[in-house]
């Protein structure tokens, strides 16, 4: 208060003092240039003055970090999956992270024919998102799960709900009952116009351009032509909150913390929400999940969402990647269980810096 009691613009307020708190540790300098934080032991933190004196947080790409680790030049990082293994035979210390985090195929579900539920049903049953997972992450991911929470995420992940796995034949007989017919080259077709979607991506992002391509491939395994567009970051970001796409690779964590989470991208306005409102008991159920106060009764609750989620499928969740961190072992680094603010799995307990025996 004795910082921010006369400022008459708070948003825009940049001044010394605007970083207040009361954790371990002070916020000394910071460099928006390099990126840079540079914090300092409080020697009247509660809990006791912490064992590290300072902490500096500095801009690494993921491909410098693992040399950067055995040379010393940093503590800890984030590393590439790849590395993992080679990691773990060193005097490093390997933390692998939940999975919290999801690949999905958002779905122009206003529109048609991808307002119709079996359209969306044929998708699902098109794609093999095992060996999605298996070939863009190399195998350090899970398949995504249809109920959006992966099964990390307990007690609140429902394993019991519609998995539609990879069946190219029952897509196909599903765009049959849907009057779709089999064209000369295989392809669906109704009045002579074949059935094909386009597809938006950002390659920059991620391995979002590899994944695209293997979407196109199965998707088009089951008769229904994909037209796999680029699009920078920001434009395809722009374009899912305008509804201006069919379909496209988008993603998002948060997976592993409070589900709230299930509100944001279901019923949610971001672009990477589903913005799906259509069933009314999914959303009577979301909305009665977070104000309940009876842990069964919310978990009971959220199951039921994830199961009508997953029958809805108003956007596809194709796979959860597996992520690393890396540390020499000066500190006992861990993950908070359900991460940290949305659920973000970061092993940099305030705990872990404090001195052990305090209480």
């Amino acid at each position: 208060r004795h910082i921010w009691k006369d400022v008459e613009e708070p948003e825009q307020f940049r001044g010394q003092g605007a970083a207040v708190g009361c954790g371990p540790y002070r916020l000394v300098d910071y460099s928006p240039a390099r990126g840079s934080y540079l914090m300092a032991a409080f020697e009247d933190y509660y809990r006791g003055k912490p064992d590290v004196e300072r902490l500096q947080f500095v801009k690494y790409s993921q491909e410098m970090a693992p040399a950067a680790l055995r040379r010393g030049d940093i503590n800890a990082s984030r590393v590439p999956a790849e590395t993992a293994g080679s990691l773990s035979s060193t005097e490093l210390k390997l933390i692998s992270q939940p999975p919290t985090w999801a690949a999905k195929l958002m779905i122009n579900h206003r529109e048609g024919p991808l307002s119709d539920r079996k359209m969306r049903h044929a998708l699902g049953y098109a794609i093999d998102c095992k060996r999605i997972a298996d070939i863009v992450r190399r195998g350090h991911a899970v398949a995504g799960s249809p109920g959006l929470l992966p099964p990390s995420n307990e007690p609140w992940h429902n394993p019991d709900v519609t998995r539609y796995g990879h069946d190219p034949e029952r897509a196909r007989r599903i765009l049959r009952e849907l009057g779709y017919e089999r064209g000369t080259d295989g392809m669906a077709e109704k009045g002579g116009e074949p059935l094909t979607f386009t597809l938006l991506c950002s390659p920059r992002r991620m391995e979002f351009g590899r994944l695209a391509e293997l979407l196109e491939q199965q998707i088009e395994e089951a008769g229904i032509g994909v037209e796999v567009r680029s699009a920078e970051a920001s434009v395809l970001d722009s374009r899912l909150k305008n509804w201006q796409f069919e379909l496209a690779v988008s993603g998002h964590g948060g997976l592993g913390g409070d589900p709230e989470i299930l509100n944001r991208m279901i019923l949610g306005g971001s672009f990477n929400s589903a913005r799906y409102r259509e069933n009314e008991r999914l959303t009577e159920l979301l909305k009665r999940q977070v104000r309940t106060t009876d842990r069964r009764e919310r978990r009971r609750l959220v199951h039921r969402a994830q199961k009508l989620y997953a029958e809805e499928l108003p956007a596809v969740t194709l796979y959860h990647p597996q992520w690393y961190w890396a540390h020499d072992g000066r500190l006992d680094l861990y993950h908070t269980p359900g991460g940290m603010a949305l659920g973000i799995p970061l092993p940099l307990n305030k705990l872990s810096f404090v001195r052990t025996g305090q209480q």
